[in-house]
C-alpha cells in the first residue's frame, strides 16, 4: 500500500525560518488571547495576517475570564463578548474562537490554558500570539520557562520596542493601528462615533445591547 509521503516546507518571516510538515494529522494553530471588550479591526487584522504570513491552518481568539494582572480590567459579561467575536469573524473560517479560559473560569494564566488545551487536542501545534510589548515581561510569566518549550511564541513587531529576548519569537511585521478598546468604550460613553475602528455588525450589537453606555460598563 502506497502512502503519501509528507512535505516538508520552510515560511520565511524576517529572516527566522519556520518549519512546517504537510501531509501530517498536526494542526498548526495559533492563539490571540485579550478581553476583546469589545473585539476590533487591529484584533481582527493581527489574526489574519499571522495565519496568513506563518501559513496555520487557523487562528482562534481567545477571550480571558479573568486577567491575571493585579489591577484587573472592569469587563462585560462573557456571553456578550463572545457573541461579538463571533458576529466580527464571521465569513472568515481562518479565523475562530477558542472558549478554554471562559469556560474554565477564574484567572488566565497562559501555562495552564495551554497545558488543557495540550490535553485536549494533542495534535495541535500551538503559536501564541503576543504584542511587541509584552515580550519584554515574559521572564514575569507564570512558569515561563516551561511555557516555552510548550508553544511556538509570535511577536507583533512594535517600533518603539526591542526586539530583544531570551525566549524563542518569531517575529511578524503588520501594519500599525493604534486602535484601543477602551478608547472605543470611551467614544461610546461620549457619544462619539465609532465607525471604522470595528465592524459595523458589531457596532450594530453594541447598540442593541446598549454596552459600554455607563462608566465602568
Amino acid at each position: 500500500m502506497n502512502r503519501k509521503q509528507a512535505k516538508n516546507r520552510t515560511i520565511i518571516v524576517d529572516e527566522v525560518e519556520v518549519q512546517m510538515t504537510e501531509g501530517t494529522k498536526r494542526k498548526q494553530i495559533g492563539l490571540l488571547g485579550g478581553n476583546f471588550n469589545p473585539v476590533h479591526y487591529a484584533h481582527l487584522i493581527i489574526a489574519d495576517q499571522v495565519a496568513s504570513q506563518l501559513g496555520l491552518d487557523q487562528v482562534l481568539l481567545m477571550p480571558t475570564f479573568e486577567p491575571p494582572h493585579i489591577d484587573a480590567k472592569q469587563t462585560i459579561a462573557a456571553n456578550y463578548r463572545l457573541d461579538m467575536l463571533e458576529i466580527a469573524i464571521a465569513g472568515n473560517d481562518v479565523l475562530g474562537i477558542e472558549q478554554a479560559e471562559i469556560e474554565r473560569k477564574g484567572k488566565s494564566y497562559t501555562y495552564d490554558t495551554i497545558k488543557f488545551l495540550q490535553e485536549k487536542n494533542p495534535d495541535n501545534d500551538y503559536y501564541f500570539i503576543i504584542g511587541g510589548d509584552m515580550v519584554e515581561y515574559l521572564p514575569k510569566w507564570y512558569k515561563i520557562d516551561e511555557l516555552s518549550k510548550m508553544i511556538q511564541f509570535v511577536g507583533i513587531k512594535r517600533p518603539q520596542f526591542l526586539m530583544e529576548t531570551n525566549y524563542p519569537v518569531i517575529w511578524i511585521d503588520i501594519p500599525l493601528m493604534d486602535i484601543s478598546s477602551s478608547v472605543i468604550r470611551k467614544k461610546i460613553q461620549q457619544q462619539c462615533s465609532v465607525r471604522y475602528l470595528l465592524p459595523q455588525n458589531v457596532i450594530n450589537y453594541i447598540q442593541e445591547k446598549r454596552l459600554y453606555q455607563n462608566d465602568g460598563a
